[in-house]
Parts: structure tokens; C-alpha cells; sequence
């Protein structure tokens, strides 16, 4: 009995090659500008803030070039944080709520912490507005020593080359009704494993690290979130499948899946889960519920230290 094609590209039962990846890469197209909604940000931050640039994607290394933003008078005994935001380049306000943060309250807490900030770790997929990268490879699957794609190498390279020790991490993401729609039909026919869907939670979540729980600042992001936007219900104790630890917040083992909050080892991390489709929000309110939970995460680190 023949497999039910889940997926227009590949064959049923058949892991993709090269040429179902390359088939896929032709499908994709640009669809918005990295270089007008990114880049021309950066522009002007470069009054109060170093711009470094740390590598640029082969893919076109004119088109994609890739920068962190450092706060400046960097002070040894300062906690040291990394915000990140586009590991997965399609979700939206992760790469604006980084800027956004960059724009309004970067300054407030730099003179708490050393900041870093990627702000668009994967410019293809933000143009193209996918997940992936070009190779159908996943960068937030790709932060472990084999570095699967250069979008993850990159910035593991340029972060161990900076020797510091990490307090904070703070990695923006967004679960999108695409998830279901186009990601995981593409990834269970590019991998041969039968199609798994599930409830996409309406309202903000993390993901905590299961290795490393921080419940406590788990609970400060969430509540610094609630008061800009709704935070998601779990369905029968879980959320997107895994089981709830306390409301809104999930566990994933950062390392043993590759994730990009795991890379820096920091002491404080979590992994933030914007809904973009809800009726109850726009892109807007998206963007500042990114910020509220750097702003609320910092906050927390920032009086654990003061505490101290």
C-alpha cells in the first residue's frame, strides 16, 4: 500500500537529497528587505552603540552580511548578555523585537549589563520568510559542534571568539500557524517520518531549558509579558505537546537539540514563543511583547545581582 504524499516535493517514504533541496530552493522567493528593515536600522543606532560585523552568509555575502550590536564602556564585573532574534528568519518579531529593544531600552540596561544583540541571525530565511535555510537545514537545530548551517557557525565562531563568560540569553522567536501549514508537512517529507501536528497555543510562551531551569526568571519574563499581551493556555497541562512547568512555560534540552540558547552556557536563558495569528494581537503588539520579555528578564538578573 503506497504512502500518502503529505508534501508536493519528494517521494513518500524517501529522505530528500540534493535535488528535492535544490527544487525546494527554487520554490523560494524574496518577499521583503533585509537590507530596508534590518540593515537600515542599525544605521541609526551607530550614535549610541558599536555595530561589529561577525561574517556574512555565502549564499551572496553582499546581500547578507551579518552584525551584532555591543553596548559601549564594557565593564568586567557587569553581567554579560546576548539577545538574539531570526535564528528562524520567518518569524517576524523576533528580528524587530530585537531592534526595537535596540531603539528604546538598550541604553537603560547597559548600564547593568555588557550587551549583545543579533538582531538577524538568518537574513535568507528573513527575505524569504522561511524557517530554514537555502539547504532545507534547520539553524536552530544547528548550534552544536558539527555546525549544520553556517547561520548557526557564524555566530558560534564569532561568540567563542569573544572568551566571555555569558550571564543571560535571551532568544526571540514566534510559533506561526505555518508551523502546521508548511513547516512540519516540509520536514516530515524531507525526513520520512509520518506527520505530526499539533495545537498551536494562542498568547506568549517559553521554552526554559531542561538542563538548567530558571523557574524564578521564567516567571519574570512571563509576567512582565502579561501586562502587553495575553499569555498562552495550556491544553491538558501542555503546551505545543510538552508539559507545562508553570503557566506558560514549557522545557526543551537546549544542547541536546541544537538550540541557540544553549550555545553560550549562560546562567539565565529562555526562549520566547510569540502567536502572530492571534485575533487578539497585530505585528505591533507582537514587537512589544519581545521587548517586554527581554525588559522583564533583565530586570530579574539585574536585582539577583543587586541582591547579591
Amino acid at each position: 500500500m503506497s504512502q500518502e504524499r503529505i508534501y508536493p516535493i519528494g517521494m513518500p517514504g524517501e529522505k530528500w537529497g540534493e535535488a528535492e533541496r535544490a527544487k525546494w530552493r527554487q520554490q523560494q522567493s524574496v518577499k521583503r528587505s533585509y537590507q530596508e528593515e534590518v540593515l537600515g536600522k542599525l544605521e541609526t543606532l551607530k550614535a549610541h552603540f558599536d555595530i561589529e560585523r561577525y561574517g556574512a552568509l555565502s549564499y551572496d555575502s553582499d546581500r547578507y552580511p551579518l552584525y551584532v550590536v555591543k553596548s559601549r564602556n564594557w565593564d568586567a564585573t557587569k553581567p554579560t548578555c546576548l539577545i538574539t532574534g531570526g535564528v528562524h528568519g520567518y518569524e517576524t518579531s523576533g528580528v524587530q523585537g530585537a531592534l526595537r529593544f535596540l531603539e528604546t531600552k538598550a541604553a537603560e540596561f547597559s548600564a547593568h549589563f555588557n550587551l549583545i544583540v543579533a538582531p538577524c541571525v538568518s537574513p535568507w530565511g528573513y527575505e524569504t520568510i522561511n524557517r530554514w535555510n537555502p539547504y532545507a537545514v534547520d539553524p536552530n537545530r544547528s548550534f552544536s559542534p558539527t555546525q549544520p548551517a553556517q547561520e548557526a557557525g557564524l555566530l558560534m565562531d564569532y561568540v567563542a571568539g569573544l572568551n566571555l563568560k555569558f550571564t543571560v540569553h535571551i532568544d526571540l522567536h514566534e510559533t506561526t500557524d505555518t508551523d502546521n501549514s508548511e513547516f512540519r508537512p516540509a520536514k516530515a517529507a524531507r525526513d520520512a517520518v509520518p506527520l505530526k501536528v499539533w495545537h498551536i497555543p494562542d498568547g506568549f510562551y517559553t521554552v526554559d531549558d531542561a538542563d538548567n531551569p530558571q523557574d524564578g526568571f521564567q516567571t519574570a519574563v512571563i509576567q512582565a509579558v502579561k501586562k502587553v499581551t495575553h499569555i498562552a493556555a495550556d491544553e491538558d497541562g501542555k503546551i505545543i505537546g510538552e508539559p507545562v512547568t508553570q503557566p506558560g512555560v514549557i522545557h526543551y534540552a537546549y544542547s541536546q537539540l541544537g538550540l541557540c540558547g544553549g550555545f553560550t552556557g549562560a546562567t539565565y536563558t529562555t526562549t520566547t514563543e510569540v502567536y502572530p495569528n492571534s485575533p487578539q494581537v497585530d505585528g505591533e503588539n507582537c514587537i512589544h511583547a519581545q521587548v517586554a520579555a527581554v525588559t522583564g528578564g533583565l530586570t530579574y538578573v539585574k536585582d539577583q545581582f543587586r541582591a547579591d
